[in-house]
């Protein structure tokens, strides 16, 4: 049975979303539709239903906090910024996608690498 690879994407995503929104809020607070905007110019389409539960699950856990502010158009916005804790684990999951990235790029530049994607069937 094949692997179905926009399921494997998908799951990717997810696993690296959290690591993304903690990333973008390191660069300052932002609210959810910002937050949506600043990850489509990055090419990573996510959705409201998807991206509000993982900020509530992230403020549960401290690792994120909102406050209220007034929008010039529209009703109040609620501003999310990082927090101390949060930004404590961001530099354990940076370190984390460096030791895969680095594991990854590795076995893409190997000869056998280079070799089995040239010729899957081997």
């Amino acid at each position: 049975m094949p692997i179905n690879i926009d399921n494997l994407k998908s799951q990717m995503r997810k696993g690296m979303l959290e690591f993304c929104v903690l990333l973008l809020l390191k660069q300052g607070d932002a609210y959810a539709s910002e937050i949506i905007t600043r990850m489509k110019d990055a090419r990573l389409i996510v959705m409201e239903g998807t991206l509000y539960p993982l900020l509530t699950r992230l403020k549960n856990d401290g690792l994120l906090t909102y406050r209220w502010e007034e929008s010039p158009s529209g009703p109040p916005r609620k501003y999310y910024s990082i927090t101390d804790t949060g930004e404590v684990f961001l530099q354990q999951l940076k370190q984390s996608w460096d030791e895969i990235s680095h594991t990854v790029n590795h076995l893409l530049s190997s000869s056998i690498s280079e070799n089995f994607i040239e010729n899957p069937e081997q």
